[in-house]
C-alpha cells in the first residue's frame, strides 16, 4: 500500500464519507455486495477499512499481513465493481469474504478450530476471540518523544498507517470512522509536537503529555463501550438491549412520540447487531442512516442537538449521545397512574405483553431524566412482575395499587446506596476511598490479581470524583450508568477467565439488576486463603520513595494481599496492622541502611501481625 495514499485515505474518509454513504441504503439491492460498497465508499476508503477489519479480526498479526489482506480484498472487490459482478466470489457476503481471506493465510495456528467451521457458526468463532479483555495484545504505549518526533520526521506516512493498525488490533470492536477521526488527532498532535523539534528549549514530553489524552481518550471510551454493548447484546440477548435503548432515548428524546421513540430503537438495536457481528461496513451505513434520520428531523425529537448536527459526521455521533437530555413538554403529567388502573390493563398485557411494557417503560423514562436507565429497567420488571401476578385468575381487586408502595421502595434504596457511597468519598478522598472498595471487592473477587482489583477500583473511584460533585438530579444517571461498564468490563473477565460462583450469578442472572447483585456480594466462603509463605509480604527500601503515587499503589498491593491472607480481617485488626507498618517504615526510612532495617524489622512485623490476626 502506498503510504501517501493512507494518510490521503484518513482525510478523505473524514471529509467525503457523508458522500461516500447512501442516505437509503437499506432500500438498495444486494446491501452486502462486495463491488457496491467498493462503489460506495471507492477504492481508498474500502482498502483503509479493510485494513481495520483485518487488524481487529487478527490482533496478533503483523502490519504487514493486514496491508496484504487488505489489498487482496480490495483487488476482488474492484474486480467486482467493474465487470464481475455475477461472479460467485462477488456474490457472498462480505464477512465470508474477509474470513475467507484470514484462513487462507499460512501460520495463523489461534484461527484453525475457526477456520474448521461452516459460517454461521465460523464468524461466531471468530467474533468470540475478538473479546479485548482477554489481554492478547500489549496496551498501545506513548512512544519516547524524541524518537517518535525522529520517526515522524523520516517516515510520517507509515508511521500514521501503523497507529491505526497499533489501535485497531488493541479495540476490535472500535467503530472504524472512530479510528480513522483517531488518526487525524494523532498525526495532528504529531505535527504540533515535533513541528518545532529543533528548538531546544521546546519541551517535547510536556507537549506529548498534555496532548496525547486527546487521542487516547475517544479510543478508550467509544471501545469500552461498543465492547459493553456488544457484551449486552451477547449474554441478555435483543430484548434487553432494545429495552436499554429504549429508556434512553426515552430520556434523551421526552418530545417525541412512541412510534418515532420505537422506531429509532430498532434501528439502532439493528446497527448494533451489525456491528457486534463484525460487519463493519453495515454498522458505518447503519450509523450514518441514524444519524441522517436524527438531524433531518429536529423539530420532533430534540432542540438540543442543532450544534451537533452542525458538527462534520465523524463527529456528531459522539456529540448526540453527550448531550443533553431535551426539555420534559409542558402538560405532561408526573404520574403514570392509567397502567396501574385502568380496567383494561390485564387485557393489553395478554394481547400485546412487549409493546405494552414498551410503552410503560417510555413513559416513565420521558418523566424521569434523573433516573439511570439501568433503574428503569428494574422498575420496567417489577411493573412486568407486577402485571403477571396481578393479572391471574382470582388476584384481588386492589393487587395493582401495591405496585407503588414496591416502587417508592426501590428508588429509596437506589438512592440511598448512591447517597452513601459519595458522602464516603467526600469524607474520606480519592486515596482511601478506592482504599474501601479494595477491601469490599478483595473479599467478593479474591481470584482478581492485583492489578485487576486496583484498576477496577480505581475506575469507580474516578466514577466518584466525576459525579458526586454532581446535583442531585444528575447524579443517579452518571453513577449507575458509569459503574455499569465498569461492571460490564468485570463481567466480560469473567466470560474469558471465570471468577466465582458469585459474581457469575450476578453477571448472567439479569442486566438491570448486576449493580444491586454485585453490591449484595459478600465474602467468597469457598476462597482458600493465601499460605503465609517466607515471599509473601516483602519489604524493601523502595517503600521510601518520595513518589507518593508509587507509595499508594505498593501500599494497596500489600492490603490486597493481606485481605487474601486474611478475608475475615476486622477493621480494628487491619487498623493495629496498618498502624504498625507505618511505624516501621517511619524508623526504616530513617535509617542510614534502610534495606538492613527492613530486612530486620519485616519479619518481626508479620510476627507480631501473624500473633494479632490469631486473636
Amino acid at each position: 500500500m502506498n503510504w501517501r495514499t493512507i494518510i490521503y485515505v484518513i482525510l478523505l474518509v473524514s471529509l467525503n464519507i457523508v458522500k461516500a454513504l447512501p442516505r437509503s441504503y437499506r432500500d438498495i439491492e444486494e446491501k452486502n455486495s462486495i463491488g457496491q460498497r467498493f462503489s460506495q465508499l471507492q477504492e481508498n476508503n474500502f482498502k483503509a477499512i479493510a485494513m481495520i477489519m483485518f487488524a481487529q479480526y487478527v490482533p496478533g498479526g503483523t502490519f504487514g499481513r493486514a496491508v496484504a489482506m487488505a489489498e487482496d480484498v480490495t483487488a476482488l472487490a474492484k474486480r467486482c465493481a467493474a465487470a464481475a459482478r455475477d461472479s460467485p466470489d462477488c456474490l457472498k457476503p462480505l464477512d465470508r469474504i474477509f474470513l475467507d481471506t484470514i484462513c487462507q493465510e499460512e501460520n495463523l495456528p489461534r484461527f484453525t478450530d475457526c477456520c474448521a467451521k461452516k459460517d454461521p457458526e465460523r464468524n461466531d468463532c471468530f467474533l468470540s476471540l475478538k473479546n479485548s479483555s482477554g489481554g492478547f495484545v500489549s496496551p498501545f504505549e506513548r512512544p519516547h518523544a524524541e524518537a517518535a518526533c525522529k520517526n515522524h520526521s523520516q517516515y510520517q506516512h507509515p508511521l500514521t498507517g501503523y497507529f491505526i493498525y497499533e489501535v485497531s488490533r488493541r479495540h476490535p470492536f472500535l467503530y472504524a470512522p472512530t479510528i480513522l477521526s483517531v488518526a487525524i488527532r494523532y498525526d495532528e498532535m504529531m505535527r504540533n509536537c515535533c513541528g518545532s523539534a529543533e528548538d531546544a528549549t521546546r519541551n517535547l514530553e510536556e507537549c506529548f503529555r498534555r496532548q496525547a489524552p486527546k487521542v487516547i481518550k475517544p479510543v478508550k471510551e467509544d471501545g469500552l463501550r461498543q465492547e459493553h454493548t456488544c457484551g449486552i447484546l451477547k449474554k441478555f440477548g435483543e430484548r434487553t438491549l432494545k429495552a436499554l435503548k429504549l429508556a434512553q432515548i426515552s430520556q434523551k428524546f421526552p418530545k417525541a412520540d412512541f412510534a418515532t421513540v420505537n422506531k429509532l430503537v430498532m434501528d439502532i438495536a439493528n446497527m448494533h447487531k451489525d456491528c457486534c457481528r463484525g460487519d463493519m461496513l453495515d454498522c458505518m451505513h447503519d450509523r450514518e442512516e441514524i444519524l441522517h434520520y436524527v438531524c433531518t428531523n429536529q423539530d420532533i425529537l430534540s432542540s438540543k442537538i442543532k450544534k451537533c448536527c452542525d458538527k462534520p459526521l465523524l463527529q456528531r455521533s459522539e456529540c448526540i449521545v453527550n448531550a443533553e437530555n431535551d426539555d420534559k413538554p409542558a402538560g405532561l403529567s408526573p404520574h403514570v397512574r392509567e397502567f396501574i388502573e385502568d380496567k383494561g390493563i390485564c387485557e393489553r398485557f395478554a394481547q400485546e405483553k412487549d409493546m405494552h411494557l414498551a410503552r410503560f417503560l417510555y413513559e416513565y423514562s420521558r418523566r424521569h431524566p434523573e433516573f439511570s436507565a439501568q433503574m428503569l429497567l428494574r422498575i420496567g420488571k417489577g411493573y412486568e412482575d407486577l402485571l403477571k401476578e396481578c393479572c391471574k385468575a382470582g388476584a384481588p381487586d386492589n393487587c395493582c395499587s401495591r405496585g407503588e408502595e414496591e416502587l417508592k421502595k426501590h428508588i429509596y434504596e437506589t438512592e440511598s446506596v448512591m447517597k452513601t457511597s459519595c458522602d464516603i468519598y467526600k469524607e474520606k478522598g480519592d486515596y482511601y476511598f478506592q482504599n474501601e472498595l479494595l477491601m469490599s471487592f478483595t473479599k467478593k473477587m479474591p481470584q482478581l490479581t492485583s492489578a485487576e482489583l486496583i484498576k477496577f477500583t480505581k475506575q469507580m473511584t474516578t466514577i466518584g470524583a466525576k459525579c458526586c460533585q454532581l446535583s442531585p438530579d444528575k447524579l443517579l444517571p452518571c453513577a449507575e450508568e458509569n459503574l455499569d461498564l465498569v461492571l460490564g468490563e468485570i463481567c466480560r473477565r469473567h466470560l474469558t477467565e471465570p471468577i466465582n460462583p458469585g459474581v457469575c450469578q450476578c453477571c448472567s442472572s439479569s442486566y438491570a439488576f448486576r449493580r444491586p447483585c454485585m453490591g449484595k456480594l459478600e465474602m467468597d466462603e469457598n476462597y482458600v486463603p493465601l499460605s503465609l509463605t517466607p515471599g509473601l509480604f516483602t519489604f524493601h527500601e523502595d517503600l521510601c520513595t518520595t513518589e507518593e503515587e508509587k507509595l499508594q499503589h505498593k501500599k494497596q498491593e500489600m492490603l490486597i494481599t493481606l485481605i487474601k491472607y486474611k478475608p475475615q480481617i476486622s477493621q480494628e485488626q487491619l487498623t493495629s496492622v496498618t498502624a504498625a507498618f507505618t511505624a516501621m517504615r517511619e524508623r526504616c526510612c530513617r535509617e542510614e541502611n534502610r534495606q538492613a532495617c527492613f530486612g530486620h524489622e519485616g519479619p518481626e512485623l508479620i510476627r507480631r501481625s501473624e500473633k494479632l490476626l490469631s486473636a
